[in-house]
C-alpha cells in the first residue's frame, strides 16, 4: 500500500469518528434545549466535541500538507494558513482539498478552538455556540462529501502510480 492509499484510508476512518462527533454534538445540544435548568455541563461538553471535531480536521490536513505537498508551516499563523492551503490547489500536485466555502466554515471553527484553548469554560457563550452549530448542520455534509473526493482523488493517483510503475 502506498502514501496515497494509506492517507485515503486515513480520511475514510476519520470521516466516520467526525460523524459520530457530529452526531453527539446535535444530540448533547438537543437534550441542552429539552433541560435547560443547567447548561454548563452541556455547553462544555458540546464545547470539547467542537474543538475535537477541528482538531480532528486539522490533523488530517497537515498530514496532507506533509505528505502530499511535501511542506510544513513553520510560521506564526500556520493555524491560518494551513486551512488557506487546503482550499487551494497545489499545482501539479492535488486539487484543492476543500472548497471556499467550506475554508470560510471552517475558520469560524477554527477560531472558537482557539477560543477554547484560551478562555475558561464559564465564559463561553450559549448563543454563540448555537451559531456554529447550526453552521455545522449545513457544513458537515459538504465538509463529507469534499473530503471523500480527495480521499478518491489519492485512490486514483495511487492505482495510476502502480499501473505505471507496477509497483
Amino acid at each position: 500500500m502506498g502514501i496515497y492509499s494509506e492517507i485515503a484510508e486515513r480520511i475514510r476512518s476519520e470521516i466516520d469518528d467526525l460523524e459520530q462527533t457530529v452526531d453527539r454534538i446535535l444530540k448533547v445540544w438537543s437534550d441542552m434545549k429539552k433541560a435547560p435548568v443547567d447548561q454548563s455541563v452541556y455547553i462544555d461538553s458540546v464545547a470539547l466535541n467542537l474543538h475535537g471535531f477541528y482538531s480532528a480536521l486539522e490533523k488530517l490536513f497537515e498530514l496532507i500538507l506533509r505528505n502530499i505537498d511535501k511542506k510544513t508551516l513553520p510560521s506564526k499563523t500556520w493555524h491560518q494558513d494551513l486551512l488557506k492551503i487546503m482550499s487551494q490547489s497545489a499545482e501539479s500536485v492535488r486539487p484543492a482539498v476543500i472548497s471556499n466555502d467550506t475554508y470560510k466554515r471552517l475558520d469560524k471553527f477554527l477560531r472558537f478552538r482557539h477560543l477554547v484553548r484560551n478562555i475558561y469554560a464559564t465564559n463561553l457563550i450559549p448563543q454563540k455556540i448555537e451559531l456554529l452549530i447550526e453552521d455545522l448542520g449545513l457544513l458537515w455534509p459538504n465538509l463529507r462529501r469534499e473530503l471523500l473526493s480527495f480521499a478518491g482523488f489519492l485512490e486514483r493517483l495511487n492505482r495510476d502510480l502502480v499501473k505505471r510503475y507496477k509497483i
